[in-house]
Parts: structure tokens; C-alpha cells; sequence
């Protein structure tokens, strides 16, 4: 009894921080479409959500992707996203982070992956 009161109290202790530390879609801004084509400088394949770096107009843009599962069931994956591939970021920036944007879809060789 008092260690599953104790995993109980510690669970919503620790519960803040786990909300904390992943980020609602709140914090960019939806009404300003943004579209960044250019060659991926570097992909993160982890979770939770992929990370693709695109270099436009002299500045380094952060751009996060879904969550690699569903990057995978959407036909994003390793194989054809690759640095140097020429993708189409469509999405919106960051309200807080400058160079910064969420992907609702990417362009890779002609075909468009949706990834909401």
C-alpha cells in the first residue's frame, strides 16, 4: 500500500515535466504559411519528431517533423531523405524561435508527403 502510494505521488509529481518537455503546436504561428526549398544539410531520425536542416537565404532553418512512425506510415523515410536531397518545407514558423518551423508536408522528388 504505501509503495503504491508513493509511485502515485511520485507519477504526478514528475507528470509536469514530461508535459514540459514536449511541445504543443500552439507555439507557431498558423496563419503564416512559410515554404523553404532547398537541399537537406542534415536529417535527425529520432524521437520525438524528426529534425530536417535547410539552408534558406543565408540562415540555417530548424524544421520539425512529425514523429518518426508517422513520418514512416506517410513514406518518409531514410532512404529518400538524405543530405543533399532538394525538399520543399511547407509549414509555419516558430512564434518564439527565429529560423525555426513546423512541417505540414515536404516535397521530395515530386511526390508530397502530408504529415499531419
Amino acid at each position: 500500500m504505501l509503495k503504491t502510494a508513493i509511485i502515485s505521488v511520485l507519477t504526478l509529481a514528475l507528470s509536469p515535466l514530461a508535459a514540459q518537455a514536449h511541445h504543443g503546436w500552439g507555439s507557431y504561428e498558423a496563419s503564416t504559411p512559410l515554404t523553404i526549398e532547398a537541399a537537406a544539410e542534415s536529417i535527425v531520425w529520432e524521437n520525438p519528431h524528426g529534425t530536417l536542416m535547410l539552408m534558406h537565404e543565408g540562415e540555417m532553418w530548424h524544421v520539425t517533423l512529425a514523429p518518426l512512425s508517422r513520418l514512416q506510415l506517410r513514406g518518409v523515410t531514410a532512404e529518400i531523405l538524405q543530405p543533399g536531397t532538394m525538399v520543399a518545407a511547407e509549414g509555419y514558423p516558430s512564434r518564439s524561435n527565429p529560423h525555426e518551423m513546423r512541417a505540414e508536408r515536404l516535397t521530395i522528388d515530386g511526390q508530397t508527403y502530408e504529415l499531419r
